[in-house]
């Protein structure tokens, strides 16, 4: 088939999936015209996510979605991503509107599998997870990007689907990294991600080799700053702190996946370390790196979570007055060591504890941002609220989607991507207003 197809992709899950994304739009775009709107496509390729049974809903919703233009505007209907990759025995036979099914680290064949589904053939390609696809992407986001480092676990946490999903923990080797970044253009803010950030490297090198990383990230002109997510606490290291503390590239940021601060659960989790060691860890990053913001997640609701365990968990969050933390409710994931447990908790149970813990953390939050009151910020520009006539961006502090905002008046229109100067005003909620200066 060597006629171009428009093709409309919808992407769901975490920033790594939309990592996978990108560089699938590179591989289709050799090919075949990439559009926005999906009532205007031939061919709508959904990529997925598994993690949860709330993301598995989602994507069967946007999948069954998508399927109602075939026949209408759309020709075929291709399902990729980590939903297939673990269920595709189900899929393949409970979704026949989909006419073919790739997993996480197959995309270097979606160019082939088209030419098969025009051929009439119905396409099972997933495989094992294995390498990249490629160096090349097709950003899908404005003044920052996103850089996998690495994909799969091998941390087996009990309550976690992703090793099952995406196998193995797999650094991709730093040559490869500095390729793909060369690619992306000029990058306000470069986000670090993989499974377990801190951790990158091992398998390549018998022990974490993050830091020898963003050093030579830190050498590239067109990246200007540089923002780490998913730390995990255990491979925070002394070299680590010391590049926080020193590189000015390096945004005095960090995200760090607890989980939860009792230890018994802890264990339960399959996690390393114990809250006493954590709480540590937050006081010695805050000792050491001066102004650093410290996010993290947490699970509540994990089984035989006592209240002793829970109330342990919001007495750390008073302690680590963390700058943002989200958190989930346990979900019972088949297959996972956790579901076998005994002690499951009700979700009204759940639901109640989720509730307090967002209520504690808000709390931490609204001092947290008292601080700022009558100080000015550098923030990143990156648009208009038209309900609020103001403009708004992230300061170092605020990683994309998971923070808050900074919104700010300015008589003089503003370019977005660029730093500007904002004298703040007042806090509310999770979200800081001031003047441009």
């Amino acid at each position: 088939m060597n006629q171009s197809k428009k093709i409309g992709v919808i992407s769901l899950g975490c920033d790594k999936n939309r990592v996978d994304t990108e560089k699938m739009l590179a591989i289709l775009k050799k090919q075949h015209q990439i559009v926005s709107d999906i009532e205007d496509a031939q061919i709508i390729i959904v990529n997925t996510c598994a993690f949860l049974e709330s993301s598995r809903k989602e994507a069967i919703e946007e999948i069954l979605s998508a399927a109602e233009y075939k026949g209408v505007s759309a020709e075929k209907l291709i399902v990729t991503g980590c939903l297939p990759q673990k269920f595709v025995e189900e899929l393949f036979y409970d979704l026949p509107e989909v006419d073919a099914f790739l997993g996480v680290s197959d995309y270097g064949e979606l160019l082939e599998v088209i030419e098969r589904i025009y051929k009439g053939e119905r396409v099972n390609a997933v495989g094992a997870p294995r390498e990249e696809c490629g160096k090349r992407r097709v950003l899908t986001t404005d003044y920052h990007a996103y850089l996998k480092i690495a994909d799969g676990c091998s941390n087996h946490c009990t309550y976690c689907l992703i090793p099952f999903i995406r196998g193995g923990y797999r650094s991709v080797p730093i040559d490869d990294l500095i390729e793909e970044v060369r690619g992306l253009g000029q990058v306000k803010e470069l986000i670090l991600v993989a499974q377990d950030t801190a951790k990158y490297g091992y398998d390549l090198d018998g022990k974490p080799t993050l830091t020898k990383l963003i050093r030579e990230l830190s050498k590239e002109k067109n990246v200007e700053s540089i923002r780490l997510l998913y730390c995990y606490p255990e491979n925070i290291n002394d070299e680590l702190i010391e590049e926080l503390k020193t590189n000015d590239k390096l945004i005095k940021y960090i995200d760090i996946p607890f989980q939860h601060a009792d230890d018994k659960v802890l264990k339960l989790m399959n996690r390393k370390g114990t809250g006493a060691g954590y709480l540590e860890l937050v006081e010695r990053l805050k000792r050491e790196v001066k102004g650093i913001a410290i996010r993290s997640t947490f699970i509540t609701g994990f089984p035989r979570e006592s209240e002793e365990a829970f109330n342990n968990l919001v007495e750390f969050l008073k302690s680590a007055k963390l700058f943002n933390a989200g958190f989930f409710k346990y979900s019972k994931e088949d297959g996972t060591a956790a579901a076998r447990l005994d002690g499951q908790i009700a979700q009204s149970v759940k639901t109640k504890r989720w509730k307090k813990l967002y209520s504690v953390q808000k709390a931490v939050v609204k001092e947290n941002l008292k601080e700022f009151k009558g100080k000015t910020l550098k923030v990143l520009a990156e648009g208009f609220d038209s309900d609020e006539l103001v403009y708004y961006g992230r300061a170092y502090f605020n990683a994309p989607d998971v923070d808050g905002k900074v919104f700010f008046f300015s008589a003089d229109e503003v370019v977005y991507g660029e730093y500007v100067d904002v004298k703040i005003i007042k806090a509310t909620g999770y979200d800081l207003y001031g003047e441009r200066i």
